[in-house]
């Protein structure tokens, strides 16, 4: 690169990150495009309610599952235009309502089916039963009750077989015209045929009522005596379509129950948004330093590339429309580690190439070059991982798979091509001294890891073990071996704000007592949050006449606002599922990565070394689950797929400098040697990889909200574990693969082997 376009390239940066900065806090235009504050919340950001209904009995057909969602559709609309509606599968369907207040009044509505009648014009007195308001409106003129005592209500919803909108050809002028065709049952072919037969003499209408409004007032043209009736009247194609599906919501045999439900206060969804951004920022300030201090100017060239990524990971958040929760910050935060671990790797491989004796040119070339595969090796088994979370993980932990994905894919952006233009821009320049580049050491003696697997081995089984011996005491005491959260076995959790901290024992003496009748629950579970005034209440399923009494008696003892509760419910029939899917999650990840490393390094003994070291991984994460009593729920199955993914990326660095070394073996140099010296040559890089994602991760704990806490302390266990099988276990188990083929095996040797005369 010639200095005139190292110059142009620095000041590209500088325009860029000001371009991003500029467009994530003000944005463009009216609509201020791009802008954070733009950024779609989730409802456990931005407060509000989700519900989740599966109909009862047999499969409805999908009519009737349209209709159904229609009726929803037009119900939620009044409490925000943000609400969404949609299927799941063949029988369900989830609403989402956010920023509203009165949750528990919104669930009561949402359950209820809506009433349809049809009602004549004037009672028996001839006092009208409807008429205009002022804007022109229908309104009724006395209650549902008083209608239907005096006997005004001529049909009902269960005396509607069909309703069609359907086209007709006007016999005087010829045009078609949009109509509702509408079929009766038997007895209410009787009720309409004597209703429209005294509305005719009359000259009356016949009123059609549904859910709290007059949807359509025709008038009657004729006794209409075979139970088949036309609704016509001007309508556009649209207009007949949405009255017939209305008419037909009113006659639906579909009945709903509740099987999820959450309420998210507006105030924790702050609070969680607030405290999340504060620790991504200082774990992204301490990384700064750390690259700075460690790498120097390459370190300082990857803090710019990690400015670029967090701002290209905002716009992008508004340009795809993804909806951001919680988990989702966690799996930005998680990727801004994964962006500094391809930086890791390739000034690594840059120091290397410098205390080998090569130009500061050569040393930048070789190291990109040379760290190219691993990188991507590493990142492509990671997005797997998110793959698999994306496609069998429900709720909050797709938005982690989704934020996960894309902070993997800008990440290796920002890593090969931002920070290259970078490094290479400053080395344009005239920035050119070898000692700004990284400090050169003499390489380290080879470390005998190959002559101590036994221990790392036995110790690696022992804490396994431990785990299994807890599963059983856990089980054997009625504790159950894991402990299960709401989404794994089913019940009603409650997240309480208070206006200061309760101890467990104030809880136990001034709470419990009560909640206990007012749940009709004697076994409610008590959890505080370290370092705030939530208290989490975990208690069997509760209905929503329940969830009523425990929030009003929140509120009547302790002054505690409707804002300030969050509740979660979840049915047993989703639990179940839900372990299921976690099961298949991580068997279909580790069958992919299986194949992925076969394929890549055409060795299964790399690829089955790789996948042995993941499921121990997994199984001392899952120890660690047993023994701190941390509970597994839907975060479980992302935590254990992150670290399966964060874990194969640093084996697969080790693998690619085995490969690597493979290829430039001496002649009678023993392969425990070679392993032993590869594994030496990317112990800084597993170190410094591992520790700026674990501060990244270890923020995240301190700061965050409960859910993020529960979620960030296994991952951290795992991110030592992860590399401590990359390091101890991979390497070993490769080499005892691939020596028990063949010869057997010699004993580890540290130093360079001499050469059999």
């Amino acid at each position: 690169m010639k200095k005139s376009k190292g110059i142009i390239s620095l000041i590209l940066t500088v325009v860029l990150i000001a371009l991003l900065g500029f467009t994530t806090v003000v944005g463009f235009g009216k609509g201020q495009t791009g802008a954070a504050k733009n950024i779609k919340l989730g409802l456990d950001l931005e407060g509000g309610v989700s519900i989740t209904y599966q109909v009862k009995g047999d499969t409805p057909s999908k009519e009737d599952m349209s209709d159904t969602i229609y009726k929803l559709q037009k119900r939620v609309e009044q409490y925000s235009t943000e609400a969404t509606v949609y299927q799941e599968g063949d029988n369900r369907i989830s609403i989402e309502i956010p920023g509203v207040t009165d949750a528990n009044e919104i669930l009561s509505e949402l359950g209820q089916p809506g009433s349809l009648y049809f009602i004549k014009e004037k009672d028996s007195d001839g006092n009208p039963n409807y008429g205009l308001d002022t804007s022109g409106h229908y309104v009724l003129a006395k209650s549902m009750d008083e209608l239907k005592e005096e006997g005004s209500v001529v049909l009902t919803g269960t005396d509607i077989k069909s309703a069609k909108s359907g086209s007709y050809q006007d016999s005087t002028t010829g045009a078609n015209e949009n109509v509702v065709q509408l079929s009766m049952t038997k007895e209410g072919t009787e009720k309409f045929a004597e209703a429209t037969k005294a509305a005719k003499e009359a000259e009356e209408t016949i009123a059609i009522y549904y859910d709290g409004e007059l949807i359509s007032v025709p008038s009657v043209n004729a006794e209409i005596t075979d139970g088949q009736a036309m609704i016509e009247g001007n309508m556009s194609y649209e207009e007949a379509e949405q009255l017939a599906s209305t008419i037909r919501i009113g006659g639906l045999s579909v009945e709903l129950e509740e099987i999820r439900s959450n309420v998210v206060g507006a105030q924790l969804g702050e609070e969680a948004i607030s405290t999340s951004l504060m620790a991504g920022a200082i774990g992204l300030a301490i990384v700064f330093v750390f690259m700075c201090v460690v790498y120097l100017l390459p370190g300082f060239a990857s803090s710019l590339a990690l400015v670029i990524y967090t701002g290209l990971i905002l716009v992008l958040l508004n340009a795809f429309d993804i909806t951001l929760t919680l988990p989702g910050i966690a799996g930005i935060i998680l990727g801004i580690g994964m962006a500094v671990d391809a930086n890791v790797i390739i000034f690594a491989r840059v120091k290397e190439e410098l205390t080998a004796g090569k130009s500061v040119k050569s040393a930048l070339n070789a190291g990109f070059h040379k760290a190219m595969s691993a990188i991507l090796d590493g990142n492509i088994t990671t997005l797997i991982a998110a793959a698999v979370l994306w496609l069998k993980g429900s709720g909050t932990v797709k938005g982690f798979a989704q934020t996960l994905a894309l902070g993997i894919v800008v990440s290796m952006f920002t890593a090969l091509v931002i920070t290259r233009m970078i490094v290479y821009a400053f080395y344009a320049v005239g920035i050119r001294n070898p000692k700004l580049y990284g400090r050169i050491k003499e390489e380290r003696a080879p470390i005998d890891f190959l002559g101590k697997r036994k221990i790392f081995f036995a110790v690696s089984v022992a804490v396994i073990l431990i785990g299994f011996v807890f599963m059983g005491v856990n089980a054997g005491t009625g504790k159950g071996a894991l402990n299960y959260s709401l989404e794994f076995k089913g019940g009603t959790s409650t997240n309480v704000t208070f206006d200061k901290a309760y101890t467990l024992k104030e809880i136990d003496e001034t709470m419990i007592p009560d909640l206990e009748k007012v749940t009709d629950d004697p076994n409610i579970q008590v959890q505080t949050v370290a370092n705030s005034n939530q208290v989490i209440f975990k208690t069997q399923t509760l209905d929503l006449e329940k969830r009523e009494a425990f929030a009003k008696y929140m509120a009547d003892e302790f002054g505690v606002e409707e804002k300030d509760i969050t509740t979660e419910n979840i049915s047993s029939t989703v639990s179940s599922e839900m372990r299921v899917d976690a099961i298949i999650a991580v068997a279909i990840a580790t069958v992919f990565m299986l194949l992925y490393i076969w394929l890549r390094f055409k060795d299964i003994r790399f690829a089955t070394s790789a996948v042995v070291a993941l499921i121990h991984d997994v199984l001392v994460v899952l120890a660690f689950y047993v023994i701190a009593r941390i509970s597994v729920g839907n975060t479980f199955i992302a935590c254990m797929l992150t670290i399966v993914g964060y874990s194969i990326n640093a084996t697969i660095v080790i693998f690619d400098r085995i490969r690597e070394e493979m290829k430039t073996k001496k002649r009678g140099e023993e392969l425990d040697v070679l392993v032993n010296r590869c594994i030496t040559r990317t112990l800084t890089r597993s170190i410094y990889t591992s520790l700026t994602t674990f501060v990244m991760v270890a923020v995240l704990f301190i700061m965050g909200v409960s859910s993020i806490k529960e979620f960030a302390l296994p991952l951290m266990v795992g991110i030592i574990c992860g590399a401590y099988s990359s390091v101890c276990i991979t390497g070993a188990l490769w080499y005892v693969m691939k020596t028990k083929i063949g010869k057997k095996a010699e004993p580890a040797k540290v130093g360079t082997s001499k050469k059999k005369k």
